[in-house]
């Protein structure tokens, strides 16, 4: 796995950052992940007709509690394989940058926007 606070990685191509797919979503769903070797919550989130609701585990429990997270709209990346963690397949990379402490904050559109509505 990639050190989070690792130095600038170098230039990459406009096609390249294309093919990483980031849409919104809106929570719909988030519940404690007690089997998680980390604090973690199990959340759904909608990304649209085109895309649906999607399975996503995030380590977001020392800023978040489950209740603070339904109904809130958060970043994604849509397009990597799913990945197994524990009994749980998480679909999507929900995006969050670290505090000062290394704890995650989420990414999170400054107002409402479509769900699914792809970075650009």
């Amino acid at each position: 796995m990639a050190d989070r606070n690792a130095p600038e990685s170098g230039r990459i191509a406009f096609d390249d950052f294309m093919k990483v797919d980031i849409r919104v979503g809106t929570i719909v769903a988030a519940e404690p992940f007690p089997q998680a070797r980390k604090p973690a919550f199990r959340l759904r989130i909608d990304f649209g007709a085109e895309i649906g609701v999607k399975r996503s585990s995030a380590q977001i429990t020392k800023h978040y509690t489950p209740d603070d997270l339904v109904g809130r709209q958060v970043a994604a990346v849509v397009n990597f394989p799913p990945r197994q963690i524990g009994p749980f397949m998480s679909e999507v990379l929900t995006l969050g940058f670290p505090d000062e402490a290394g704890e995650v904050v989420l990414v999170s559109p400054e107002r409402p926007v479509p769900d699914g509505a792809r970075l650009f």
